[in-house]
């Protein structure tokens, strides 16, 4: 069973790349937040297909409808503007989704459909004579599955899995943000051998704290956002995002791919969440942030470049307000520290090219290998921002519940 974050706040999703749908749900919300599907469309749509035009050319509205785990006794807001309709034997039937309500401490169910699928384009991959894209799940997949596996798109193994990640992800970080003033950030700081001269880090470093804490405001972040979101591509560093853009236009031409890097932040994370082992949020986090499709790599804080530094260099000094410095990314044995949680992940080249490769059909003939339809992005790392907050979203709030589950309220024992 595949479940993403729990035991106490995680999701299950189901569907693949080009079935009718992608459903999701969502367990151990806590009851009594107030939620909105608007907040949940607003990072739904920073992910779909088609809403970047340097990603895939696949365009999809993907738009959520919420079935279930929301209430409030005003079914004119409850209700609002979201529709289902499905028709089965000649008939049809149609209800409304939620809109916006109070959590029930029950399952969240939401589901995105699938409109703009092209099924035609897989007809090469078929079968044990079908033939086998380097890189890709292809073989892995046919053979585990012994042979019964939906090909269409990479199925189960697509990006569009990720959809049920986000709206987990959405509902993690909309508690945070109420319950801790939590905001998570995410920029794009390398595209190739193309580095960005500015990152997240630098820039949170720059605006300074809130009373010498590792507080910062809302006007703070929306600063970033508005910066992040008129970028070409989603990076803070402007000039970069330019750059970055017309490299990979011309490797979309080339018809070739190309690999990137992704910084994700979260700041105001409570301070002393995880535990130093097997439930370590460095475990946790490295593992659902590198777990992601693609993902060849995660470093937490200043990660590989401490291999170059002295103990005396690398440590953080503290002082009675806190750290003056954030080189261990706001872990210290897999426990925050109040300070930022800052994550980097690295992504390898899409693997659907469509330049000659040598490969093998998958009953191991070998074959040279030639894309004949398809549509991909060519710089995954485009559109894998908005996925990696989620994740990290749904970490912390697990982690957040962890925490406070260690602590036992005597008024638990009567009800009367």
């Amino acid at each position: 069973m595949e479940i993403l974050g729990g035991p106490l706040f995680g999701a299950a999703g189901a569907g693949e790349s080009h079935g009718p749908a992608v459903t999701t749900i969502i367990f151990g919300c806590p009851a009594g937040h107030y939620l909105k599907r608007d907040e949940i469309q607003t990072y739904l749509d920073r992910r779909r297909p088609g809403g970047n035009r340097h990603g895939t050319p696949r365009n999809e509205k993907d738009k959520v409808v919420l079935l279930s785990g929301l209430y409030q006794s005003n079914h004119n807001l409850l209700l609002g503007n979201s529709t289902i309709a499905v028709e089965v034997d000649g008939q049809r039937f149609e209800t409304e989704g939620f809109e916006e309500g109070f959590t029930t401490g029950e399952p969240i169910s939401a589901i995105v459909l699938s409109t703009s699928k092209k099924s035609g384009d897989y007809t090469q991959f078929e079968g044990a004579e079908g033939e086998v894209r380097p890189g890709h799940t292809d073989l892995v997949k046919f053979h585990k599955s012994f042979g019964f596996v939906d090909i269409r798109g990479g199925g189960r193994s697509s990006y569009r899995a990720t959809i049920s990640d986000v709206i987990a992800g959405s509902v993690a970080r909309s508690f945070l943000r109420h319950k801790f003033g939590t905001f998570i950030l995410s920029s794009i700081c390398q595209v190739g051998n193309l580095h960005a001269s500015e990152t997240l880090s630098t820039k949170l470093s720059s605006f300074g704290t809130l009373e010498g804490s590792a507080k910062y405001d809302i006007d703070q972040i929306a600063s970033i956002e508005s910066q992040l979101n008129d970028s070409e591509i989603h990076s803070i560093d402007s000039r970069f995002a330019s750059e970055a853009a017309e490299l990979i236009k011309e490797t979309r031409k080339a018809g070739d791919s190309i690999g990137a890097a992704v910084e994700v932040v979260a700041v105001n994370v409570p301070p002393l969440l995880g535990d130093p082992l097997y439930q370590s949020l460095k475990l946790k986090l490295m593992g659902s942030l590198g777990g992601l499709n693609a993902a060849e790599s995660c470093e937490i804080g200043d990660g590989i470049q401490v291999i170059h530094k002295l103990g005396s260099e690398n440590n953080d000094p503290i002082r009675a307000h806190g750290y003056i410095s954030n080189s261990h990314g706001g872990l210290l044995g897999g426990i925050t520290t109040g300070m930022p949680v800052v994550c980097r992940v690295g992504f390898k080249p899409t693997s659907t090219i469509n330049l000659p490769q040598k490969s093998v059909k998958k009953n191991l003939q070998e074959i040279e290998f030639e894309l004949k339809k398809g549509r991909h992005d060519p710089c995954v790392g485009v559109r894998a921002g908005v996925t990696l907050e989620s994740r990290m979203a749904i970490e912390l709030l697990n982690a957040a519940m962890m925490q406070q589950a260690k602590k036992i309220d005597s008024d638990l024992s009567s009800l009367f």
